[in-house]
């Protein structure tokens, strides 16, 4: 297991290795808002932020936003320490990244978490996620703007096979993104979690060598994944957020107006976002089968009792506040 020291010193010295930049103001005066994101610009994730820009740039408010998709500014996993070290605006947090800092919050990431997109709203929208952006604002420096739904994780197999539990992916080695919990999460799975940049998946999947990833449907299919696999297992392991976070020292300089705006649009996008993402989701099954790909629906009794079990006195959850835990359960 990667431990968060190892993770975090990982990711800062990724993002050391690109040049310092501070641009908070370009030559006409504006302030610079540059986005890194590890979204494939096909992906509903990149078309939010792009519409965020829109809403902005209309505004004509003295902001110069830019949009850098598939991890092209900064690798996956390095922006936080970039957001941090002042050699990026924004970027698209996870709940991963802000628990490798704030372990307590750790909570966030746990399979099987949200009981639907509705329930994800519900907390983030309201005093659990209000709560939750104080905190990150105050122990990490960084605002959250918006939380945007990234979609519901399934497990995405090259070569297809009969998953009935846990058990049945045992010895898979199955990409996931770094990170101790992530690689947790890949334990209750019952596979075996290979840290990966998303860039790096096709080449992966199509050579051998990783045998999965898992993702959202709608992920899978804006980085072309189906051209490399023959199967989806519809294990539904997490209703994942993703959150479009700003430095604080870059949303401290901007003036009340300039605030207002971008907060909106960031809102905005997100909604847009996850209207789409969901009808998305809610047609790509047919779409996936018309490529060729076997889609299982199955019974997820067996991997919910198997993350029960990984969760419980695991090194990774000792330091998660499980009071909170249950105010997310029981919202």
């Amino acid at each position: 297991m990667i431990s968060r020291r190892e993770a975090l010193t990982g990711a800062i010295a990724g993002a050391l290795a690109v040049p310092f930049l501070p641009r908070l103001a370009d030559a006409q005066g504006a302030a610079q808002i540059r986005i890194s994101t590890a979204a494939p610009p096909s992906d509903f994730l990149a078309k939010a932020l792009e519409q965020l820009k829109a809403e902005v740039d209309a505004a004509n408010a003295g902001l110069n936003v830019s949009v850098h998709v598939a991890s092209t500014l900064f690798k996956q996993g390095t922006e936080v320490p970039a957001l941090q070290r002042g050699n990026l605006e924004m970027s698209t947090m996870t709940t991963f990244e802000v628990a490798q800092q704030i372990p307590e919050l750790g909570y966030f990431n746990r399979g099987y978490l949200f009981k639907d997109h509705a329930h994800l709203r519900r907390v983030f929208d309201g005093p659990i996620g209000e709560s939750y952006r104080a905190i990150v604002a105050e122990k990490m420096g960084i605002e959250i703007l918006a939380t945007h739904y990234l979609g519901t994780r399934q497990v995405n197999l090259r070569q297809k096979r009969a998953v009935k539990g846990p058990a049945d992916l045992a010895g898979v080695k199955l990409r996931m993104p770094a990170g101790p919990e992530w690689l947790l999460l890949g334990r209750t799975l019952g596979v075996s979690p290979v840290p990966m940049g998303m860039p790096e998946v096709y080449l992966a999947m199509k050579t051998g060598t990783i045998d999965g990833q898992e993702n959202p449907l709608s992920i899978l299919n804006a980085a072309k994944l189906h051209e490399v696999s023959e199967q989806v297992v519809m294990t539904s392991h997490m209703l994942q957020p993703v959150l479009f976070s700003i430095a604080k020292p870059v949303w401290d300089k901007l003036n009340a107006d300039q605030k207002k705006l971008l907060k909106a649009a960031a809102i905005k996008a997100a909604k847009w976002g996850d209207g789409a993402r969901l009808a998305d989701e809610a047609s790509i099954i047919d779409a996936l089968k018309g490529r060729g790909l076997a889609v299982d629906v199955i019974d997820l009794a067996p991997f919910r009792e198997a993350a029960n079990k990984a969760y419980d006195g695991a090194e990774a959850t000792k330091a998660w506040d499980l009071a909170g835990l249950k105010r997310i359960q029981d919202a």
